[in-house]
């Protein structure tokens, strides 16, 4: 089947990421990355059983809000975060929640149309930072990147083109094997995963999918597919029944 077959007919929970919880040891590398700390208000958009919370408050001295539309997680969370001196929970929808005390926001949501109305949001915050994992808001240069871990800083710096955003990200002028690799695993490593054969399909996915992005841009380092690329591609279409060439044509 062709991959854009394959994703549909995963379960909607997984393509936005409401069943992917955030290791907390990423969510620590995200707050040190985002300069997290005691004069901060953090939200986290979508926080789920409210982990999050407690390693903000806690460990980096934040006021946090976790902000969730599923009323089963929201009980979950306020369960975890009890006893918290400085946070909150609360059962909205992000597109009509207030925001607008957010020093740093965690934003991990693949809906575009969610985005494209948070995007109104988030440009109307002052001096905040944006925290997303592996996609960027969209036209907007990142101020940091820890791939997979991009962080934006009000007011947003927008440009015209996605060569431009995708050099940021990836922090170089092409994209070969190696790179889209290393950051394929690093997302990998990052979203965590108790079954490692999950692990191993995922960086192999990811990695084709980034060199092919790239080569659509004109930012692949080579015209040509790399062998390990092309050995990947034969992985998903032999032993995932997945195929991928079409997205070149």
């Amino acid at each position: 089947m062709r991959i854009e077959e394959y994703i549909s007919s995963l379960p909607p929970s997984i393509i936005s990421g409401d069943d992917v919880q955030l290791l907390d040891d990423s969510l620590r590398d995200i707050f040190r990355f985002a300069d997290l700390g005691k004069n901060d208000v953090f939200y986290h958009l979508g926080c789920g059983t409210g982990n999050s919370l407690v390693i903000a408050e806690k460990e980096f001295g934040a006021r946090s809000v976790g902000i969730d539309i599923d009323v089963k997680k929201i009980e979950k969370a306020k369960k975890t975060t009890r006893g918290l001196e400085k946070s909150q929970v609360r059962c909205e929808d992000i597109l009509e929640s207030d925001i607008s005390d957010a020093t740093v926001i965690l934003f991990w949501f693949s809906d575009t149309t969610v985005t494209e109305i948070m995007m109104e949001k988030f440009s109307k915050l002052d001096k905040a930072r944006i925290i997303t994992i592996f996609d960027p808001l969209p036209w907007v240069l990142p101020s940091k990147v820890n791939f997979p871990y991009i962080l934006h800083s009000t007011p947003l710096k927008t440009t015209k083109t996605l060569k431009d955003q995708i050099r940021a990200v990836f922090d170089t002028e092409c994209i070969d094997f190696t790179t889209a690799w290393e950051h394929a695993e690093r997302y990998t490593k990052a979203i965590g995963s108790p079954d490692a054969g999950n692990d191993r399909f995922l960086t192999i996915l990811q990695t084709v999918t980034i060199w092919i992005n790239a080569k659509k841009l004109g930012l692949s380092c080579t015209e040509e597919m790399p062998d390990p690329i092309k050995a990947y591609v034969e992985i998903l279409r032999n032993f995932f029944n997945i195929e991928v060439k079409h997205l070149l044509e």
